[in-house]
């Protein structure tokens, strides 16, 4: 892996980190918004550990009891690791609002990226820079409510 990869992963390991401190130590008052969109705690299972791990990240677009989420990495070449591990295992844990909820995600069809896509750019303009810029598409990722759970 390159020095600057390397890099990038650090800055958003950091990032996750710092941000969910910052919702635990203000007891939620603080961190739960970020570029005008919410804020959630997507735990998946590690393709390869089991582990569990935990991302911070911004929900841009939000229709009925599904999330929407960007693999967007901030346009990085690469998939992020939670893409990966919900792949793998789409049953996750979503923090979102105070409440934890168990949901089951996948990828966004061809037809509903191209439905979501404007309404993702509508919350977030920089989404499209990351579009841009990303030797790759950028996965849009559906979570929907396991019924009978919370």
């Amino acid at each position: 892996m390159y020095l600057s990869q390397r890099l990038v992963d650090l800055g958003f390991r950091t990032l996750n980190l710092v941000h969910r401190n910052v919702i635990r130590v203000s007891a939620g008052r603080l961190g739960r918004r970020a570029f005008g969109m919410e804020i959630v705690e997507l735990v998946t299972v590690g393709r390869k550990t089991r582990r569990r791990h935990s991302t911070m990240l911004t929900v841009p677009v939000i229709e009925g009891d599904a999330l929407v989420l960007v693999a967007s990495k901030g346009g990085d070449d690469r998939d992020p690791d939670w893409l990966k591990n919900l792949i793998a295992t789409p049953e996750i844990e979503v923090n979102w609002r105070g409440e934890r909820l168990m949901m089951r995600a996948r990828l966004a069809s061809d037809q509903e990226t191209e439905r979501l896509w404007p309404k993702v750019v509508a919350s977030y303009r920089s989404y499209e820079n990351y579009r841009r810029r990303a030797a790759r598409r950028i996965p849009l990722v559906i979570c929907s409510p396991v019924k009978g759970t919370s």
